[in-house]
């Protein structure tokens, strides 16, 4: 698809009128679906948060949206972690909405399905939540002044595979159509992982992500088929991986089989290894060596053209 044609596209879509957007510190709320999410089932009831800004009992899949006071055109899709038991909202996806917004980006901050909950769809729950977002996001461009090719995806733990996954994966038809808005591409311009789950493969595979997704007992073919890596080709988006040595949940394999199949596919890689931070540092701890990656990957949005 063109640039011409996909603006074109996004323009026939928007037949609602633009609501008032937020301060940086709110955020709106866009549901993904408009009626029930393909295969229904779920809970019901509202969302769950810890003190500590952990959400569970997804009943529905939506976008949190933080739009700066003065957009600068480029929008994030933001996924935190979790293992999809939850969503770390309060420690990675709010801090990292909220940086974004400061700097003029447009967050799309995603509260996906959890396949624990009792979707009938199971593992493909969130996958579908995660390419319906990108459409939606590119649906309602102009709505809030975006640059629909300017749509790269910051995800966190089992936030970073599942958009990597959809990265990686943008041709993969999650689910059914189910209106004109799924017309659009789910491609992003580009991926931000971070301390990322990425392979369900022995012998790194003895996370909360590979058995909430695959069981205990899932084949070598279900398992590589949910690996991120074994979906790069040429073509796929650029990649920033960050994770630290010592990370504790995420083998620290995982972002190197992802820079190996990057570099083996020609796919642009930004590949920063930490000496220490752990897991789920979200958006830097101070006086850590964690407190550094925001800055580079500014400077790698920069250098994507997907921010002045």
């Amino acid at each position: 698809m063109t640039r011409r044609e996909l603006l074109l596209a996004v323009a026939g879509l928007l037949s609602v009128p633009a609501p008032s957007l937020p301060a940086a510190s709110l955020a709106t709320r866009i549901d993904l679906w408009p009626a029930r999410p393909p295969g229904g089932g779920g809970p019901d009831g509202a969302v769950e948060i810890s003190a500590r800004g952990a959400m569970r009992h997804i009943a529905t899949p939506l976008l949190e949206v933080f739009a700066p006071e003065q957009a600068n055109g480029a929008a994030v899709l933001v996924a935190g972690g979790g293992g999809y038991r939850r969503i770390q909202m309060g420690s990675e996806a709010w801090p990292a909405a909220r940086w974004l917004a400061a700097r003029g980006i447009t967050a799309f901050v995603l509260r996906y399905r959890l396949p624990g909950e009792g979707w009938n769809a199971g593992a493909l729950a969130p996958l579908q939540d995660a390419q319906r977002a990108l459409r939606l996001i590119r649906a309602r461009a102009t709505q809030y002044g975006l640059d629909p090719l300017r749509l790269s995806v910051l995800g966190f733990s089992a936030g970073a595979h599942l958009l990597g996954l959809a990265a990686m994966r943008a041709d993969f038809r999650a689910y059914p159509p189910v209106d004109a808005l799924d017309a659009l591409s789910a491609r992003p311009a580009a991926a931000a992982l971070i301390y990322p789950v990425m392979t369900l493969q022995p012998p790194y595979q003895h996370t909360a992500t590979r058995r909430v997704l695959l069981g205990a007992h899932a084949d070598a073919a279900r398992a590589a088929d949910w690996s991120v890596q074994t979906h790069v080709r040429a073509g796929c988006p650029p990649v920033f991986l960050v994770q630290a040595d010592d990370d504790p949940v995420a083998d620290p394999h995982n972002s190197a089989l992802l820079a190996q199949a990057c570099a083996a596919a020609g796919v642009a890689v930004e590949w920063h290894r930490l000496p220490s931070g752990g897991h789920g540092f979200g958006m830097g701890r101070a006086g850590t060596p964690t407190a550094d990656w925001p800055a580079w990957y500014a400077a790698w949005l920069r250098r994507m053209g997907l921010i002045a």
